[in-house]
């Protein structure tokens, strides 16, 4: 399964917002934190995720060499770069999926003509509340006694 990779998301990232990359996440550091902030925060993961499995391949590549011998001492190295390339690809797999559902799930506004600022101004009446989303409510929590079990 091919998931999107740390530069993609980010274009998806700079789409959304209108803006460089770089200059989002100055934005996120003066503002309190919000759906911008989670985003920057997947990308920033899935991107150490990424390196994390450049670098671990490419030493467990430096190891298992075919013109070297494997040692004993060797073998633990080798068991070590394969279970933090495992880790590192668990981490990028999960982060892609979930910035790609959150980017799917928003859609950039953009904003209103100059014309249509105009009336907004001279109209008297307050805009329409934005949409809400429902939430739909919690089943019951279950209830404890204190009586034993028979």
């Amino acid at each position: 399964m091919t998931h999107p990779t740390s530069t993609e998301i980010a274009g998806r990232i700079e789409d959304l917002y209108g803006a460089p990359l770089a200059d989002l996440e100055a934005h996120a550091q003066v503002q309190p934190p919000d759906i911008l902030t989670a985003l920057l925060g997947l990308h920033s993961t899935l991107a150490l995720a990424e390196h994390s499995i450049t670098v671990h391949r490419e030493r467990l590549a430096q190891l298992i060499h075919p013109e070297r011998d494997i040692s004993a001492h060797e073998v633990v190295h080798v068991l070590d770069c394969a279970r933090r390339i495992a880790e590192a690809v668990a981490v990028r797999d999960t982060q892609a999926v979930t910035a790609s559902a959150v980017l799917q799930s928003l859609v950039r506004i953009e904003p209103p003509e100059p014309a249509e600022r105009a009336e907004q101004a001279e109209s008297p009446e307050p805009s329409p509340a934005p949409p809400t989303t429902t939430v739909p409510p919690a089943p019951p929590a279950a209830t404890t006694t204190s009586a034993p079990s028979r």
